[in-house]
C-alpha cells in the first residue's frame, strides 16, 4: 500500500469496568449464537463457568476448549480442528497474552470473528488484529494477521486486579514504549500494522497513554497490590489495553518491538514477559535516539517506581557475552519495524546502544 492513504483500525466494541464479564452477554449476542471459548486450564477453572453462564443468559451456546499454554502452529491447528466441530459464529480468546492470541489464531484459521477477554492487563493484545506464533522453545516464528479487528473486547477490572503484580507492570512496560515507537515510525515515513500511514488520532492516543502512565501508574500499582479497583487502576488499564493497542496498530512500531525478535532467541531473555522485554528495549531505542542523560534518568526513575527492567540482567541475562549481545542485535534487524527509525541502522548500532544502556545502568 503506497501513497498517503491513512488507516485507523479498532475493535467493534470495547467494554471495561468492574463486573464487565457478567454484563457482556447482550453485546456478544450481536456477534452470534454459537461460540467456542479458548483458554488454558487455569483460566477455564477460574472463569470458564462465569463466561459460559454469561453467554447462556444471552442465548449463546459456548463450548470451552482447553489451550495448552504454548501458542505454536501445531497447537493452533489442534484447537481449530476441535473448534470446527462446534461450527462457531465467533471465537472467544480468554487469558493473558497467549490465551488471547490463541483465540485470535483459531478465529483466523476458521475465518470467523473473535471476542477477547483478558484476565490480566499485561499487554495490548486484546484490541489488536495480530497474534504471535512461537516454536516449541518459545522463539518467535511469525506474526499472524486476522482480516479484521476483534468484534468485542471485555476487560473486567475486578479480574485484572487479581492477576500477579508482575503482569500489571508488564502491561505498563508494553504501553510506555508506544509514544516513542509511533513517533519514530511517523517521522521515518513507516507504515502501521494496516500497511498505511498513521492518522493523527493514533499519535494522540500514544501521547495520552504515556501521560496517563506517568501520572497514575504508581498509584494504580499500589491499588493492585491490595486487589482494589480505583480510578487510577481504571485509567491505567484503559491506557495499557486500549490506548496502547489502538496507538501502536494504527501508528506503527519501531526499535522497541523489533528487539523482541532478538530477545526471544537468547537464553534468559526469551523467558521474560513481553512488556518487560520491550521496556528494556525502549532504553536501547532512547540510546539510539541520542537522548540526553537527564531524559534517560527521568525514564529510569519511573521504571524504578513501577518495577520495570533497566538492564539485561533484569530480564534474565546477567553478564551477557559479546556473542549474546550481537545475537540479539542481529535478530532485531530481522523485524520489519527496525526500519522505522530516523536513520538507517545496522546490527552493530543496536549492539553499541545495548552496551551503552548496560554501562549507564552500572553507574
Amino acid at each position: 500500500m503506497t501513497g498517503t492513504l491513512r488507516i485507523f483500525g479498532a475493535p467493534g466494541r470495547y467494554i471495561q469496568g468492574a463486573g464487565a464479564l457478567a454484563a457482556m452477554g447482550e453485546t456478544l449476542r450481536g456477534v452470534g449464537s454459537r461460540t467456542v471459548l479458548v483458554a488454558d486450564r487455569a483460566v477455564l477453572g477460574l472463569f470458564g463457568e462465569a463466561i459460559v453462564s454469561a453467554c447462556s443468559g444471552a442465548g449463546i451456546r459456548c463450548e470451552p476448549l482447553e489451550f495448552s499454554g504454548e501458542i505454536t502452529p501445531e497447537e493452533v491447528a489442534r484447537l481449530a480442528t476441535l473448534a470446527r466441530h462446534a461450527s462457531p459464529d465467533f471465537v472467544i480468546g480468554c487469558g493473558g497474552g497467549r490465551g488471547v492470541d490463541a483465540g485470535k489464531a483459531v478465529a483466523d484459521a476458521l475465518k470467523c470473528r473473535v471476542a477477547t477477554i483478558p484476565t490480566a492487563a499485561s499487554n495490548d493484545a486484546p484490541t489488536s488484529k495480530i497474534y504471535v506464533l512461537y516454536d516449541s522453545s518459545h522463539r518467535l516464528l511469525r506474526v499472524g494477521h486476522m482480516s479484521s479487528s476483534p468484534e468485542v473486547v471485555v476487560v473486567d477490572t475486578e479480574i485484572v486486579v487479581t492477576a500477579p503484580e508482575s503482569l500489571f507492570t508488564a502491561g505498563i512496560g508494553d504501553a510506555v514504549v508506544k509514544k516513542f515507537e509511533v513517533a519514530q515510525c511517523v517521522a521515518s515515513g513507516g507504515r502501521n500494522i494496516f500497511g498505511a500511514s498513521a492518522c493523527r488520532a493514533a499519535v494522540a492516543l500514544t501521547e495520552l497513554c504515556y501521560e496517563t502512565l506517568r501520572k497514575d501508574a504508581v498509584a494504580a500499582l499500589a491499588a493492585v497490590r491490595q486487589r482494589r479497583v480505583t480510578d487510577e487502576v481504571e485509567r491505567v488499564v484503559e491506557a495499557t489495553v486500549l490506548h496502547s493497542g489502538l496507538g501502536f496498530e494504527s501508528g506503527g512500531l519501531s526499535i522497541s518491538h523489533a528487539m523482541t525478535r532478538g530477545l526471544s532467541a537468547v537464553r534468559g531473555t526469551r523467558d521474560a514477559l513481553h512488556g518487560h522485554q520491550v521496556a528494556y528495549a525502549l532504553l536501547v531505542q532512547l540510546a539510539l535516539e541520542r537522548r540526553s542523560r537527564a531524559f534517560v534518568d527521568d525514564v529510569l526513575a519511573f521504571y524504578a517506581q513501577v518495577g520495570l527492567p533497566a538492564s539485561l540482567g533484569d530480564i534474565g541475562l546477567p553478564d551477557a557475552t559479546a556473542g549474546e549481545v550481537d545475537a540479539i542485535a542481529a535478530g532485531t534487524m530481522t523485524a520489519p519495524h527496525a526500519r522505522h527509525f530516523e536513520r538507517e541502522l545496522e546490527a552493530r548500532d543496536i549492539a553499541d546502544a545495548m552496551r551503552a544502556v548496560e554501562a549507564h545502568g552500572a553507574r
